[in-house]
């Protein structure tokens, strides 16, 4: 408070005229109004400089917004006011000069704002006057204002960065968490249930190739009553593939706008770093899927998107055809340029057709006892070769030590800005491999279940892929044509449907049916003893 107004408190002065007055008060956020009591005692201390100076309060206005700011909610009804109610020379009462602006050109502005309004700005802290002394004081403040504000958001700036540097994430918690205070760390990002399951689920799934592309994991989402929309109750793809890139959910945190590269973070991942480079991989721009998912998809027509016309080699379409009593279903070609645009193709032949290629994908009786024999051996063979591999990581995770060691102390030797860029990025590089294979030999030390438990699944698809073409369900329907076919089929309309590209594990079955029938050599058949992988020591 300036002496001149502290003078003037304890001095009240007599024969004061009366007249009316406004309190405008302001804290920075949302959070200082709800948590703290500052505009209370803002308010409170306008009020007694009022009721000093024989003000009539008439209207109080109250703003949670950045002092940098002119554009505020408060401050324009506020101008609003003093402007229907010009003849009343309305007093604008602020408790401090930062309550007004904390930016010297917001100070100024309002200033002249609230002045063209009719309203003359008074404060218990300050004396505002037209003379130039009174003026420089003014605009002295203000700067001291605007230069405590900028203080404040570099140190804030720099608390924040620092902790990211030590990897802990400081803004809003992503969709799955929540933040929850822990001894030693503070403020910690947990998983918030059920949505940290669902989440993990979608970039599994999308990672494993369940879901094949970006619009299927949104129709996952979509299908989750409970999975938070936007404004107009849609899953936007964007958002799909913000969460698919956010490295948070393999347990990293951040920031390079604040030179912050990635790190590992404290809190809990919901998938491992591993499937997250997964993710990253198969977001990169790559040939369409053999069955996408589309929304127009329904349960009448389940080959509509993966068999192609015979002629142009687009993807045939379907509709329901009204006859004279009642629809039937076709397989037709939209393509206007196509020699087989519009021409039908029964629903009924054509799907019947596909069932008989299926068919052909069943092996024999002994070949299934031999390969349930084989997959065994294999999956013993393959528990002894984790073994092996799993020195091997430990072994690199060694290596990769030494190398960060030298690449340090490179860093210390250099002047070279370039050069110690160079090094940083080999770092961070080699950090990320060491991460990975972290997390592959964690994984290898994990009990492994018997073989029938983890393979019964799949054997029992590679045997009888059938049952899964005579579910009701659709969506099973299409989980066998992208297990099955390693392309979609043709279809021509005077030989039916073309030959088509089965799986690796059905081009197997098939190599082996043949070995059995004589059609091949067993040397055709039979891996090399050394694998298919060159021998190595």
């Amino acid at each position: 408070m300036s002496l001149q107004a502290s003078q003037n408190l304890e001095a009240k002065p007599k024969n004061a005229l009366k007249g009316k007055a406004v309190i405008y008060a302001r804290v920075s956020s949302v959070k200082q109004k709800v948590v703290g009591d500052g505009l209370n005692s803002q308010i409170t201390r306008c009020e007694e400089y009022a009721k000093y100076k024989n003000y009539e309060i008439v209207e109080v206005f109250k703003d949670d917004i950045s002092g940098g700011l002119i554009e505020r909610p408060a401050m324009q009804s506020m101008l609003s006011f003093l402007s229907k109610h010009r003849k009343d020379n309305t007093v604008v009462i602020i408790d401090d000069i930062s309550r007004l602006a904390r930016g010297i050109e917001a100070h100024l502005h309002l200033r002249s704002a609230i002045a063209s309004a009719g309203g003359t700005l008074e404060s218990p802290s300050i004396e505002f006057g037209e003379d130039s002394d009174s003026q420089l004081v003014e605009n002295l403040l203000a700067v001291v204002s605007q230069h405590q504000r900028q203080k404040n958001g570099e140190q804030t700036k720099n608390r924040m960065r620092g902790r990211v540097m030590n990897g802990y994430w400081v803004f809003a918690a992503p969709l799955g968490y929540r933040y929850e205070r822990v001894a030693g760390h503070g403020k910690l990002l947990v998983r918030h249930e059920p949505m940290a399951s669902i989440i993990q689920e979608a970039l599994e799934g999308f990672a494993s190739g369940r879901f094949q592309t970006q619009s299927e994991v949104m129709h996952y989402l979509e299908t989750l009553p409970h999975f938070p929309r936007d404004g107009r109750g849609l899953i936007r793809t964007q958002r799909v593939k913000n969460m698919l890139k956010n490295p948070i959910y393999a347990g990293m945190i951040e920031r390079p706008n604040w030179d912050v590269p990635s790190r590992k973070g404290h809190h809990e991942p919901l998938i491992n770093y591993s499937t997250h480079l997964k993710n990253l991989e198969r977001l990169k721009p790559k040939a369409v899927a053999i069955a996408p998912h589309r929304k127009n998809f329904d349960d009448d027509f389940v080959l509509r998107g993966f068999i192609t016309c015979g002629e142009c080699g687009l993807s045939l379409t379907a509709c329901w055809s009204k006859g004279r009593y009642k629809k039937y279903p076709y397989y037709l070609c939209h393509n206007k340029a196509c020699s087989c645009f519009g021409k039908s193709i029964p629903r009924a032949k054509l799907e019947g057709e596909f069932e008989q290629v299926v068919r052909t994908l069943m092996p024999s009786e002994i070949l299934i006892k031999a390969g349930f024999a084989m997959f065994k051996e294999h999956w013993a063979h393959r528990l002894d070769g984790l073994k092996r591999q799993f020195t091997s990581m430990q072994i690199q995770l060694k290596q990769s030590d030494k190398e960060i060691e030298a690449l340090l102390d490179r860093i210390v030797e250099a002047e070279s800005p370039t050069v110690i860029k160079a090094y940083e990025k080999k770092i961070s590089k080699l950090e990320t491999n060491k991460l990975v294979l972290a997390e592959k030999a964690k994984e290898m030390t994990k009990p492994v279940s018997s073989f029938e438990s983890n393979l019964r699944t799949a054997i029992e698809f590679l045997l009888n892929p059938l049952k899964l073409w005579g579910s009701d369900n659709i969506k099973e329907k299409r989980i066998l044509l992208k297990l099955a076919f390693l392309g979609k089929i043709a279809y021509d309309r005077e030989t039916g449907l073309r030959t088509a590209v089965p799986s690796l594990p059905f081009q197997v079955i098939q190599m082996l049916s043949d070995g059995l029938k004589g059609n091949v050599t067993p040397e055709e058949v039979m891996v090399r003893p050394a694998g298919l992988e060159p021998a190595t020591r």
